[in-house]
């Protein structure tokens, strides 16, 4: 598993396709907190916080993560690769994690230059300092467990297909599923607990608890087993495939 994550490691960061992802992620968030006119503007906002931030990451990382997911096995498949590695010892969940895990590592690249948006928000308020922490680093894990989700997603719907084209369209429907569509859903109930039963199979709503900094082990198990669950289909995707 070790080889199998350098390898990915080392493929994103010799090529473009590392330094660009990371830098679209920062100039989308850059734009959009502090450029652009809006909801998503913090001037606009009023208040000196990061909610704006992550109401906006997990969107865009809805169609980065499949960006940068696509190529996983897709690839393998289309130049013949992925037949000579699961000959080889390494075990299929090796192989699984290993490409999961080199992705997780790019996205948590790519959001760790986003801590100086917390001293910007400080020195922004009206009293220097003056924001919950606790909320900020309960957002930063949510962050982290939508990430891990996602990623799980992108690299069973890039062992679906050869196509990556494909494989990344895929990938973004199951990510804006998972992440928005059971909220919609629920908007077509008028029962309140129809509506929030609903609600808890989307990843939002876990998301949205675990930023506002409380811990509840129903959120970190929804994640954990979300993701869990994409990886097996992965591994049983991939043992279906001949050697």
């Amino acid at each position: 598993m070790l080889a199998i994550f350098k390898k990915e490691v080392r493929s994103f960061f010799m090529s473009p396709i590392g330094y660009l992802i990371v830098g679209l992620f920062l100039l989308l968030n850059g734009l959009f907190l502090w450029v652009f006119k809006g909801d998503y503007n913090i001037y606009d906002y009023g208040f000196a916080d990061l909610g704006n931030f992550f109401l906006l990451a997990p969107w865009i990382f809805v169609f980065l993560i499949p960006a940068i997911t696509m190529k996983s096995f897709s690839e393998e498949r289309k130049v013949g690769t992925l037949e000579l590695l699961l000959i080889k010892p390494t075990s299929i969940w090796n192989l699984v994690l290993g490409k999961f895990l080199g992705a997780v590592i790019l996205c948590s690249i790519a959001v760790l230059p986003t801590v100086v948006y917390v001293f910007a928000i400080s020195s922004l308020g009206i009293s220097e300092g003056n924001y919950d922490l606790g909320i900020v680093v309960g957002s930063y894990f949510g962050l982290l467990f939508i990430i891990s989700a996602y990623t799980s997603i992108g690299v069973f719907a890039s062992s679906i297909s050869d196509n990556q084209i494909v494989s990344f369209i895929i990938g973004i429907l199951i990510c804006f599923l998972i992440f928005y569509g059971f909220e919609a859903i629920s908007s077509l109930f008028s029962n309140g607990e129809t509506q929030q039963l609903i609600q808890s199979m989307g990843a939002k709503s876990h998301f949205k608890s675990i930023a506002r900094g409380i811990v509840d082990t129903r959120d970190l198990l929804y994640f954990v087993s979300l993701t869990i669950f994409f990886l097996y289909l992965t591994f049983q995707q991939l043992k279906q495939l001949p050697r």
